[in-house]
């Protein structure tokens, strides 16, 4: 059961709303800061004010059909009656991009303008947020034989090799890249390579057709890395091993796009070897998902810490 709680620190989104034309509130984070239980308080804070409000998902992950349990997926029973959008809507074998997102993303807001309801984006993917607050656009880079170059190296050096390669050419966009997720890693060296640009100006920013309120959840490092540790023990007691292992005798794979999560990859990589009874009692399994989520929280943190828009709240 999502814990209640406690609002402090807000701004004044009341007096926002009123004023705002084509209001967007948003709210970011680093994983396991408390995005969900802040969003559905918020939401019914509104809500008790008249407001009608609708949640719009900004999770990559949660895009995904049945990857629930490694996501930290909102449950029917928590929305609290509140209207989620962007939720399992793609097959974990759909690659899903940025592009793609800020499409489907605006036409849900849009979708709730039109209804006179209240658009919030709720999220911690860092590009997907970007693209529609910020407006992006996305250069398009067609180019078959250097995608297959790069899918040969990652295939030959491995995934740690190619990241470092990205670091190397866009040290700043490389914080937005999961070096285990083959997907957006192959597609940033390939707008790099193939531009000669980072990933930063091969988007070009535009203004916002929404007045935007941003709020972010704030978490000191040790006390974030204590609920990262927790969250990953309680997924393994909730059922993540078999999720993953309903996923493989269902035919996906870790070559799928949904399954380069992490944690879901490295999950699968060891039922590939073991029991799902041994995997489940594996402490440094464990370890070792908590040691990534920790690394992708410090790289949220990084990319937001000085968006001046940002509210923070604790």
């Amino acid at each position: 059961m999502m814990a209640t709680m406690k609002l402090s620190g807000l701004p004044d989104i009341v007096d926002f709303l009123q004023s705002a034309t084509r209001p967007l509130l948003v709210l970011v984070g680093p994983t396991a800061s408390g995005k969900t239980a802040h969003s559905i308080a918020i939401a019914q804070m509104l809500m008790r004010q008249g407001r009608e409000v609708e949640i719009v998902n900004a999770d990559s992950r949660q895009l995904y059909r049945m990857l629930d349990i490694g996501t930290a997926k909102i449950r029917s029973e928590e929305m609290q009656g509140i209207p989620h959008h962007l939720l399992s809507v793609k097959d974990p074998k759909e690659e899903v991009t940025a592009p793609w997102y800020k499409h489907e993303a605006e036409q849900v807001i849009d979708d709730i303008h039109a209804r006179g309801n209240m658009a919030f984006l709720v999220g911690g993917s860092m590009l997907y947020v970007s693209a529609v607050v910020d407006n992006l656009s996305f250069v398009s880079v067609p180019d078959a034989s250097l995608r297959k170059q790069l899918r040969a190296d990652l295939d030959r050096d491995g995934p740690a090799a190619l990241h470092a390669r990205l670091q190397e050419l866009d040290p700043e966009g490389a914080l937005s890249v999961d070096s285990s997720n083959a997907v957006y890693l192959l597609r940033a060296l390939e707008v790099c390579l193939s531009t000669g640009m980072s990933l930063k100006d091969a988007k070009q920013k535009k203004s916002s057709p929404y007045t935007i309120e941003m709020l972010g959840t704030e978490c000191a490092a040790a006390e974030l890395h204590r609920k990262i540790d927790e969250r990953t023990r309680l997924m393994f007691a909730s059922g993540w091993v078999e999720e993953v292992a309903g996923l493989l005798h269902h035919g996906y794979t870790v070559q799928d796009p949904g399954m380069q999560s992490h944690g879901y990859r490295e999950i699968a990589e060891y039922l590939g070897s073991h029991p799902a009874d041994v995997v489940r009692r594996d402490a440094s399994l464990q370890e070792a998902i908590s040691t990534r989520t920790r690394q992708y929280a410090k790289r949220q943190r990084t990319w937001w810490r000085n968006d001046a828009r940002i509210h923070w709240i604790p």
